[in-house]
């Protein structure tokens, strides 16, 4: 059974573009990222996931449950923290906890104040006193408390400084390594490269690519930096390469062909600096969207 399926699930907003046709598997116990730029259709999906708005068509099941008439048992099982947070201001923010522990019927207070500690809130202010650093650090705690067994993340460390960044992550894979399912939305593709198994890729409402972290990694590809007055334009003519970039005297451009005819060609050109790079996943992710732009 999956912890997240769906099949072509579509949200048609008539004018407005919602996601069409989005087919996603993600197996219990994955660390899953689901990626793209703004308006891509990330939080829709996770919207639709959550039964906060309908689907035109198509259809998503949480732990085999049905996300629209089961949304209420499917909510016991999981925790979530949304890209933007927004809280009564006049609620103190062990209130706010206390609120969302009620929601099972266990309550650890040894949790709590695990959690409380490791993200160091204070849970006697107000919110309305909170910054908005301060504010996504209790939509953490509130999606972990109950140690569900799936969590969804719309980009989890907007507003987050570094330190808590950090701190998020150890636990996440913690968490991952008890057996939680993590559904991982983000455009730092820094994080999803670092702690995801697997991701989809969303471009303008629709998947693009699902492959597993590794795979797209492990192309021949390279990226290539050159810093050089010579003319490079003959050098850069082939199929073997792509994404050219210029500035000023430094010319960047993915290659994926024989390493080694590549040195030889440099061999010839004058150059102050050579640089040759593994693909990161945003090297990757750009690709693919060329790919599809063009």
């Amino acid at each position: 059974m999956f912890a997240i399926e769906t099949n072509n699930l579509t949200k048609n907003y008539g004018k407005s573009r919602g996601v069409k046709n989005i087919n996603l598997n993600v197996e219990e116990g994955e660390f899953y990222g689901f990626i793209g730029p703004n308006g891509a259709g990330k939080s829709t999906t996770i919207r639709l996931l959550l039964n906060f708005i309908y689907p035109t068509t198509g259809g998503a099941k949480i732990f085999g449950m049905d996300c629209v008439k089961e949304s209420k048992l499917i909510k016991e099982q999981l925790g979530y923290v949304p890209s933007e947070v927004n809280y009564y201001r006049n609620m103190k923010v062990i209130d706010i906890l206390n609120y969302a522990q009620t929601f099972k019927n266990q309550r650890s207070s040894e949790r709590l104040e695990y959690l409380c500690e490791t993200f160091e809130v204070e849970k006697n202010k107000l919110v309305g006193e909170l910054s908005l650093g301060n504010k996504k650090k209790i939509a953490i705690i509130q999606a972990l408390i109950n140690e569900p067994k799936l969590l969804i993340l719309d980009e989890p460390t907007n507003g987050l400084d570094p330190l808590m960044q950090k701190k998020l992550f150890d636990l996440l894979v913690e968490e991952n390594k008890k057996g939680t399912t993590i559904f991982f939305s983000s455009h730092n593709l820094i994080e999803v490269q670092r702690f995801c198994h697997k991701v989809a890729i969303i471009r303008e409402g629709s998947i693009i690519e699902v492959k597993k972290v590794e795979e797209l990694l492990g192309s021949h590809m390279v990226k290539v930096k050159i810093t050089s007055k010579a003319d490079l334009k003959d050098l850069l003519i082939g199929e073997h390469i792509s994404n050219i970039a210029k500035e000023d005297n430094k010319v960047t451009f993915l290659f994926n062909g024989d390493i080694n005819i590549l040195i030889k060609e440099l061999s010839s050109i004058n150059m102050e600096d050579l640089r040759i790079e593994d693909l990161s996943l945003e090297d990757t992710f750009m690709t693919y969207y060329d790919m599809e732009e063009k």
